[in-house]
């Protein structure tokens, strides 16, 4: 109900201007696993610029990427524009277009079971399957897992964790790449590659480095 209530709350603010809002990835994920929600993240149709006019005591810090940070019932909230992404030679998107469409907005994201969007109405949007793979519990890259993991790295070490932190199994082309492109980890920032390691090994640090160890990664 909290995740509701929060998305609820953010509609009637945003239909003031005319616009959508919908919670997305994690929050979604953990909502349909009846899992404790630590991650309130939300996607909108609203550009920064509008988000300004609704949050004025926001954090605007990354309002170019799309992503505003508000304080909502004593929770910290993360809302990000509808947006596509170009990649170049970085991790990092060399484009970005906000757009009104959800599914051109999922289609940027990485797993299935992170591209699913809840209304306020509570349906829940899911153009990849992710519903279905959290039933299976299976871990699938949205689109080609080669050339996904290629374009960031860190979603290695990011499939590595939820595999770890959900108990899931990685769909055979995703461990596949996994496995041919994990000497890629060595080419992203090493605080990014702590961060997320020390977030495996803060859930179970032996079970932690038995995966990182399987797949080469130190």
């Amino acid at each position: 109900m909290e995740l509701q209530n929060l998305l609820l709350k953010l509609d009637t603010i945003f239909q003031s201007e005319g616009e959508s809002v919908y919670a997305v990835g994690g929050a979604v994920r953990d909502y349909l696993l009846g899992r404790p929600l630590y991650d309130f993240d939300f996607a909108t149709s609203a550009t920064p610029e509008i988000m300004k006019k609704l949050f004025p005591e926001g954090n605007f810090a990354f309002a170019k990427y799309g992503n505003v940070s508000i304080e909502l019932d004593g929770k910290h909230l993360e809302i990000t524009t509808l947006r596509e992404e170009e990649y170049g030679e970085t991790r990092h998107p060399s484009k970005i277009t906000f757009v009104k469409e959800v599914k051109l907005d999922a289609k940027r994201r990485d797993f299935t079971i992170n591209a699913m969007y809840l209304t306020p109405a509570g349906r829940l949007i899911d153009f990849y399957g992710g519903h279905h793979d959290l039933n299976i519990e299976l871990i699938r890259m949205i689109g080609d897992p080669f050339e996904r993991l290629k374009e960031d790295p860190l979603r290695i070490l990011r499939a590595l964790r939820f595999k770890l932190t959900l108990g899931f199994k990685l769909e055979e082309q995703l461990e596949q790449a996994i496995i041919k492109l994990a000497p890629l980890v060595k080419s992203l920032n090493p605080q990014k590659v702590n961060s997320e390691i020390a977030k495996m090994r803060e859930i179970d640090e032996e079970k932690a480095n038995q995966i990182l160890n399987k797949y080469g990664i130190h």
